[in-house]
């Protein structure tokens, strides 16, 4: 059956990680000393002055290495939980996330063959 209350735990912990940030950001806003001068309002605040255009151009191989980390990431994040309960949840949930680890694996492979993963 279905009980609200298993769940205060839960609710507590997200109404406190959401009210803490916000939190936060109004204190900072209130007590942040606002000075607005020539300096503050420079790119720079060393007093150099800068050469050239600000914006440059990355190369793809760093995002696609980062969203690779981040799915690996995310993959380790979902198989600890699976890891940590293996005994009472029994063999359809490793068979889950065989399936699971498998369809990585194979999007990894996919992303080595088309060259994504290559620094040159």
């Amino acid at each position: 059956m279905f009980l609200l209350y298993e769940y205060d735990i839960f609710w507590a912990f997200l109404i406190i990680s959401s009210v803490i940030p916000i939190f936060a950001f109004i204190i900072s806003g209130v007590l942040a000393p606002i000075r607005k001068g020539p300096e503050k309002l420079s790119s720079y605040e060393s007093g150099i002055e800068p050469m050239g255009d600000a914006w440059l151009q990355f190369r793809i191989c760093y995002y696609m290495f980062a969203l690779v980390f981040v799915v690996f990431d995310v993959e380790t994040v979902f198989l600890y939980p699976w890891a940590m309960s293996f005994d009472v949840l029994g063999v359809s949930v490793f068979i889950e996330a065989f399936i699971f680890v498998l369809i990585l694996i194979v999007g990894s492979i996919y992303a080595w063959r088309k060259g994504a993963l290559e620094w040159s």
